[in-house]
């Protein structure tokens, strides 16, 4: 069969791109070789809408035969690149060619006037190991722990701290307080005055996997809301993903990240999942979802290149 490449139309492609995603998770033994169906979903709508605003026909690349897809290049964040191939086509050619046609459209340009670009291999592929050291590229860090567990047997119990509930996201009226306690987990460091606003939480939730019932959040006395955990549940593969998790600095070490990740679990487990998979980078969140029974995890290696443009 013929490989040919092009590039990527939204129209057409996107959905296309999430049945590819679906048979190569299968095929790969629900091991996330590629990603996730949820992890393009969140891409597309949360990372591309929100955040970068790319121009995914020059982002994506597309490889088919006959018609069908068999590969897909994107980034996550600009000056990344990721490699989505079905196992009967990760031969050496196609991964030269994804790799080359990364380097020409994906790497970002530095202040210094050179090119960047990192590339994320799985820490048992040698081969695309040593291709990426060939070419010049040395491993960095921190790698992406993909961990995973089953939801057959017991789950964890993790009651919410004295004073504290959790439940489902509210409507619409909830966002702003939802979208703050976002900016208050992943920006504690940053003056509250370059907070832009909630709207943003309006594309998480157009994400075709979306249920309000799984978008669950820790609830103070007061009020407030305190942590959350958003599950993601695709039930032809019948596993969840949880995406993103997080406390309120104020209300850490209460045990409220457990608690929402364990009522997550849960109501998987009685929606008919079978797997649950969450990633982790740092030290804390390690040991936050080792102990929730994620112990079991593949690792994804960042690799890097950097190099003076011609």
């Amino acid at each position: 069969m013929t490989l040919t490449s092009r590039t990527y139309d939204d129209c057409q492609d996107y959905w296309r791109i999430r049945e590819f995603l679906r048979e190569v998770y299968a095929q790969n033994g629900r091991r996330e070789r590629c990603w996730s169906l949820l992890r393009w979903d969140y891409w597309r709508w949360h990372v591309h809408e929100n955040i970068h605003r790319f121009n995914l026909g020059e982002a994506v690349t597309v490889w088919e035969a006959d018609g069908q897809i068999v590969a897909v290049l994107n980034p996550d964040n600009r000056g990344e690149a990721f490699f989505q191939a079905h196992p009967a086509w990760e031969g050496a050619g196609l991964r030269v060619e994804m790799l080359e046609t990364a380097e020409a459209g994906l790497a970002a340009r530095r202040a210094d006037g050179r090119c960047a670009l990192t590339v994320w291999v799985h820490g048992d592929d040698a081969a695309m190991q040593a291709l990426a050291r060939e070419r010049g590229y040395a491993k960095t860090g921190p790698a992406e722990h993909m961990r995973r567990r089953a939801l057959e047997g017991s789950l964890p119990e993790a009651p919410p701290a004295a004073g504290y509930t959790v439940r489902a996201l509210g409507d619409e009226e909830e966002l702003p307080a939802r979208s703050w306690l976002s900016w208050k987990v992943f920006h504690p460091d940053e003056p509250d005055a370059k907070y832009q606003g909630w709207e943003w939480y309006r594309n998480v939730q157009r994400v075709p996997l979306y249920r309000r019932d799984l978008d669950l959040v820790a609830v103070a006395g007061d009020g407030e809301l305190a942590a959350f955990a958003t599950v993601w549940l695709d039930d032809v593969s019948r596993m969840v993903v949880f995406e993103p998790v997080g406390t309120h600095p104020a209300h850490q070490r209460r045990g409220l990240g457990r608690a929402v990740m364990a009522e997550g679990l849960r109501r998987a487990a009685r929606l008919g999942a079978t797997l649950a998979t969450v990633s982790s980078y740092g030290a804390g969140a390690h040991a936050l979802y080792a102990a929730m029974g994620f112990a079991a995890f593949d690792l994804l290696e960042p690799w890097e290149q950097v190099w003076s443009q011609p």
